[in-house]
């Protein structure tokens, strides 16, 4: 029996709207895999003292040190999008990304910057990983306002500091003579890997759990105060200043 024209026609037009839908949902979903996936890169050269200062707002950042006078900066962003833009002031390289996106909602930006290894890092987010390794200068400065782990290893720095509310510091490196090193977390777990003969002064405090664990560094000279919430002490003559403080977790002092 002969299908009617009515129907032949009508059977087409389906599949055409059919067809038409599902090109528009792909090209959708793809424009939208797209701007999720936003790239940023930029190169900076770099002279002598350098420093790198940036403020995140969630996100993962990684800092890794290497042998050229540049400074590259690569980012991932996801959707919606971050403004990201970066300032170079006379030897600071600015990256501020609650400055550049005032009253605007944006996605987690997650960097990874390479900067010469006597570079200066100033590094703060409020959400997110933060890791710096290969840096030897005067200064290295971690900062999470919440939640996320700091990772500091294979640093040869004067000053150096990390500091996060909920989340691990681990910081693997050297202890200079006269410097200056504080680590701060709420809840989390504080590990300090470092040289057997470092000479420093230290004061650890754990006041919740009283788990303050000196590992090789025990000797005459560290004293356990408040009923183990405090330590104090001297190691091999004392030039370098330790502070730790972890209200709610444990630290740890490892040798190497």
């Amino acid at each position: 029996m002969p299908l009617r024209r009515e129907y032949v026609f009508s059977r087409q037009t389906a599949v055409k709207t059919t067809m038409l839908l599902s090109v528009v949902f792909f090209f959708a979903l793809f424009s939208g895999e797209a701007s999720a996936q936003k790239r940023f890169s930029k190169n900076y050269p770099a002279g002598q003292n350098v420093r790198l200062r940036l403020m995140n707002r969630t996100g993962t950042v990684t800092v890794i040190g290497w042998n050229k006078a540049q400074i590259n900066i690569s980012a991932e962003l996801e959707a919606p999008a971050a403004n990201i833009v970066p300032q170079n002031l006379s030897g600071l390289i600015d990256i501020n990304l609650l400055r550049d996106n005032q009253d605007r909602e944006i996605g987690s930006v997650n960097f990874t910057i390479r900067v010469p290894y006597n570079a200066m890092v100033d590094i703060e987010t409020r959400i997110g990983n933060l890791s710096v390794t290969n840096i030897s200068s005067a200064l290295v400065r971690a900062h999470i306002s919440s939640e996320g782990a700091i990772t500091l290893t294979n640093i040869e720095a004067t000053n150096v500091a990390a500091e996060n509310t909920i989340g691990d510091i681990f910081f693997d490196g050297e202890i200079k003579e006269g410097g200056t090193y504080r680590f701060s977390s709420s809840k989390g777990s504080i590990n300090l890997r470092i040289p057997f003969n470092a000479s420093f002064r230290m004061m650890a405090t754990a006041p919740s759990t009283r788990n303050i664990s000196l590992g090789p560094f025990v000797n005459p000279d560290t004293n356990y105060l408040g009923d183990g919430r405090r330590v104090l002490g001297k190691v091999n003559g004392g030039s370098a200043t330790i502070t730790v403080t972890n209200q709610r977790g444990t630290i740890a002092f490892l040798g190497r």
